[in-house]
């Protein structure tokens, strides 16, 4: 049972990776450093928008508008924190053992 709350403490942090690189991705292309017709940036830019864009649409949807910037990533990624210090929490209580 401890190696659950491992994978997915690991899984989450996994994910707050994607986050930041899809944000540092997003920043790249707007600024014009990275150009999304070359075809292999594109499929990296399609692929990192397709993971993070489930989880970040619910978020915009709530955010007022802010003229360009986009601090669902930032709000993401501290949610996906706190849900993992909730987890070792959980674990301390049931298993009595320290997190990693």
């Amino acid at each position: 049972m401890v190696a659950l709350f491992w994978l997915i403490d690991r899984l989450i942090g996994l994910y707050i990776w994607v986050l930041i690189l899809a944000a540092l991705f997003s920043i790249l292309a707007a600024f014009g450093i990275l150009d999304t017709r070359n075809r292999m940036v594109w499929t990296i830019g399609d692929f990192l928008f397709r993971l993070t864009e489930p989880a970040l649409r619910p978020i915009r949807n709530l955010l007022p508008n802010l003229g360009g910037v986009d601090i669902s990533p930032v709000i993401l990624i501290l949610v996906l924190q706190a849900f993992r210090m909730l987890l070792g929490e959980v674990q301390m209580s049931l298993f009595h053992v320290f997190p990693y």
